[in-house]
């Protein structure tokens, strides 16, 4: 391995998270490197499903410094959110290394005389060489890592299966027979946007029926609800909303699908947040996409559900979510809590590993970008305080 280079502080992931928290220490007078393995910042919103767009508005989306501009409406597309990542790496003039993937975080040893500008950590990259820096942010993404199916018998399932992260459109199925698996936003977006380009069945497969809500209700974003609701007891808000439930949410109960429980919040509190209407319940009503039980397993070229019915789609979609994926990374240093995720985030400073920092591995029901801006601030103060 080649001699450490030093730097500043070191940003992993060119994300909305990384590029944030790297703003906002040149605003503060630092000069971050990112790193990044994919050639290109902003990688993960390249290969979404087209359809997709922000489910929080323009106004409420944007990262320290530099807003998202008019000219891509008010709910932004994936295509734009690229777009507006290109620009803002360029307007903050931030310093890429892009192409190379990190491999692990590992602690330098004991600080010397000079504490306050010694090296802390070390960055292994997949080329052989590695950066020192005082301090590390981890801005990978909570949705990293594709949960993959381990149903029985899929190894000789004949159809197509394709992880959601592989999706790009429904024009490959129109007249075909497609199970979705998954009724998160992505697994709903998909089954709709799979009906819209004419697959001749759409099956949604539900385990557990989803709180459904409007993007907007009498012109105010489902957001601002989120940004109030945000610090206040899960067992409160669980119970104002299971009674606002009744009027704001579509009963889909004739078409299959269940009410949700009164568990709103709480559910967001374990990385689930509620499925924002973009089209999916017009589809169910119309028959255009049929909510059928949970996958138990597979039978040939049959798929097994739990209540014992049994489908023959041509293709399977999996939507059932991600996960952080960070224990190559940061498994060894004794950081993680439940479900793999960092045990302590933003500007929370570790006492087990002082000047490593964490960002985006939340997801808010109060916006995701705007929890980033939030985050990549106040981490920026935390280690310029440090700093002194």
């Amino acid at each position: 391995m080649e001699t450490p280079g030093t730097e500043d502080v070191v940003v992993v992931g060119a994300g909305p998270g990384g590029l944030a928290v790297a703003a906002a220490l040149r605003a503060r007078g630092l000069d971050p490197l990112v790193v990044d393995r994919a050639a290109e910042v902003g990688n993960s919103w390249r290969h979404h499903y087209d359809r997709l767009h922000l489910h929080t508005p323009r106004g409420w989306s944007h990262l320290p410094g530099h807003r998202i501009p008019r000219r891509f409406g008010r709910w932004v597309a994936r295509a734009d959110v690229v777009r507006y990542l290109e620009e803002y790496a360029g307007h903050h003039r931030l310093r890429l290394r892009l192409g190379t993937a990190v491999t692990r975080i590992d602690r330098v040893g004991a600080p010397g005389p000079d504490a306050a500008r010694a090296a802390r950590w070390r960055v292994d990259l997949a080329d052989g060489s590695s950066v020192e820096a005082r301090d590390v942010v981890v801005a990978t993404g909570y949705n990293h890592t594709p949960v993959e199916p381990s149903w029985p018998g899929l190894d000789g399932y004949p159809g197509e299966v394709v992880l959601a992260r592989d999706y790009r459109n429904g024009r490959r199925w129109a007249g075909r027979e497609v199970l979705v698996v998954g009724t998160g936003n992505t697994g709903t977006e998909i089954a709709t946007d799979l009906a819209e380009h004419g697959a001749l069945r759409v099956l949604l497969s539900v385990r557990t029926p989803p709180h459904i809500l409007s993007r907007t209700r009498f012109g105010v974003p489902a957001q601002a609800t989120g940004i109030a609701v945000r610090r206040l007891p899960p067992k409160v808000v669980d119970r104002v909303a299971g009674v606002l439930a009744a009027v704001q949410e579509p009963d889909l109960s004739e078409h299959g699908l269940p009410r949700a429980g009164r568990d709103l919040y709480s559910r967001v509190l374990e990385g689930r947040i509620p499925v924002q209407d973009v089209g999916v319940v017009g589809a169910i009503r119309a028959g255009r996409v049929e909510p059928v039980a949970a996958v138990e397993s597979f039978d040939g070229a049959e798929v097994v559900l739990v209540d014992g019915t049994r489908v023959t789609p041509d293709a399977v979609v999996v939507a059932t979510g991600y996960r952080a994926g960070l224990e190559p990374l940061v498994g060894h240093l004794g950081v993680l809590g439940a479900r793999g995720l960092p045990a302590t985030h933003g500007s929370v400073r570790s006492e087990a590993a002082p000047g490593l920092w964490f960002t985006g591995f939340t997801n808010p029901i109060s916006g995701m970008l705007r929890e980033l801006r939030i985050d990549a601030e106040r981490i920026a103060r935390a280690v310029t305080r440090e700093r002194g």
